[in-house]
């Protein structure tokens, strides 16, 4: 029984190059993978910097110097002013709820912190006017108060959502 040589060279061959043709296949997968994976994190990268972008905006407008100045108080009764302030705050939280999917718990707690405080010193001050006011002595006391060191949460967000993106991007 003598196995001629060739053919166990030849068998030898056909092995390696099967396990080179596996390892080829193996790589080609792998490379698909982490292509594909690359994708998604820049596509969800994007998405998070679009609701970092979203969020920015409403903490720009949740500012109350500049809450005051987009509503208006012309025209307007104290009461029907102080309950649009709060609307508006509320609408535009409402329509950003979505984005906290796509931000940390952190950062989203402080957008409903700057919610909720611009709120309750909406309130407080309202509660606090002298009988006869009007929706322009509402409107001043807020931006008088907003001018106060550390009265508008908002710049406090917004270097958080400044950071927050920093992150994203580098």
């Amino acid at each position: 029984m003598e196995i001629n040589l060739d053919y166990i060279e030849l068998a030898l061959l056909l092995i390696v190059i099967t396990f080179i043709l596996i390892l080829i296949s193996s790589f080609k997968k792998l490379r698909i993978e982490i292509a594909q994976k690359s994708t998604v994190n820049v596509e969800g990268n994007n998405m998070k910097l679009q609701a970092l972008e979203r969020l920015t905006l409403y903490a720009e407008r949740s500012g109350l110097k500049n809450l005051v100045e987009r509503i208006g108080a012309h025209g307007m009764s104290t009461s029907d002013f102080h309950h649009a302030l709060i609307q508006a705050l509320k609408t535009e939280y409402e329509y950003n709820q979505s984005q906290q999917i796509y931000v940390s718990p952190e950062v989203w707690n402080a957008i409903t912190k700057l919610k909720d405080q611009n709120i309750y010193i909406i309130n407080h001050i309202t509660a606090n006017l002298p009988p006869f006011a009007t929706a322009l002595d509402l409107g001043k006391l807020i931006v008088e108060y907003s001018t106060n060191p550390n009265a508008e949460l908002n710049i406090i967000v917004l270097d958080a959502l400044q950071f927050e993106a920093k992150k994203i991007l580098s």
